[in-house]
């Protein structure tokens, strides 16, 4: 069975200590509305994202013990769906600290994340030059 992207990070989630689930928080937080963050969790996030403050969340170590993997998982999938930036950004956020990137979970998400941004880049130079030839 291959895991995605959202059971990755919802698996790095719940080994992470409340800290780095609050920095994760923050930047999965960051590139979605309010009107999105409603329709996720029964409005968990919309609640974290009103009471941390905008335009850039802070999320507190309660918020954060309150949210679980199962959340995250349906955090990922919305924005996967808004930003493959953020999506991207994700493997620099997780590889950044030691205690998030400690986990097999991590080294899986973080070599997942490359692959499909790898992925995403021969498809742009392909589209943009017909003659593109990816390497390897």
């Amino acid at each position: 069975m291959e895991l995605s992207v959202g059971q990755l990070v919802g698996e790095v989630y719940a080994a992470a200590p409340p800290q780095e689930r609050s920095r994760l928080l923050e930047f999965l937080l960051r590139p979605l509305g309010v009107l999105a963050l409603v329709a996720i969790a029964d409005g968990i996030f919309a609640k974290i994202r009103f009471r941390s403050g905008w335009p850039d969340p802070h999320v507190t170590l309660e918020d954060a013990n309150r949210v679980q993997p199962s959340d995250i998982v349906a955090l990922v999938e919305r924005v996967q769906q808004a930003s493959t930036d953020a999506v991207d950004g994700l493997a620099s956020v997780v590889a950044a600290s030691p205690l998030m990137a400690s986990s097999a979970a991590a080294a899986v998400l973080v070599a997942l994340l490359v692959q499909h941004q790898r992925k995403r880049r021969v498809q742009a130079a392909t589209l943009a030059d017909p003659d593109f030839d990816p390497p390897g």
